[in-house]
């Protein structure tokens, strides 16, 4: 399977009760056929698989998604554990325009964040390491 795109922008709450596109994550991730994160894909993919984090008021985060054998997180310093933002249940969610995912953001709140977009991950972004080629990282 592809690696795709995927867009999250916070859904309604208390704060904010029609959303924010304005705050939101960009993701890479292998999905399965049925529209599931492919973790046996992530294994071999890991490294192409990164997030960016967008907010009106703070700077822009980079990171990776990874697992830490509990549950799927964003990880932005790898090797600290207080910048990681856990996504509940991601290997349980369908991951499908319009549906939710939550995330527990570095601030310790749950939020919830509609899925915008789903799409393929464009061929050029990335390339498998073969004898003399250099892996490219996506561009988010």
């Amino acid at each position: 399977m592809s690696l795709m795109k995927i867009r999250l922008e916070l859904g309604r709450t208390p704060d904010h009760p029609q959303g924010d596109w304005r705050h939101g994550y960009e993701f890479v991730a292998p999905l399965d056929g049925r529209g599931y994160l492919d973790p046996v894909e992530w294994q071999g993919m890991k490294d192409s698989c990164a997030v960016r984090r967008f907010h009106p008021h703070e700077p822009e985060y980079r990171g990776s998604l990874r697992h830490n054998g509990r549950g799927w997180l964003f990880d932005y310093l790898p090797g600290r554990t207080t910048d990681d933002e856990p996504i509940f249940r991601l290997d349980r969610h369908l991951i499908e325009k319009d549906l939710y995912l939550t995330i527990t953001e570095e601030d310790g709140v749950a939020r919830p964040f509609k899925i915008t977009d789903v799409r393929p991950l464009p061929e050029a972004s990335t390339s498998s390491t073969k004898a003399g080629a250099k892996r490219q990282s996506h561009q988010l």
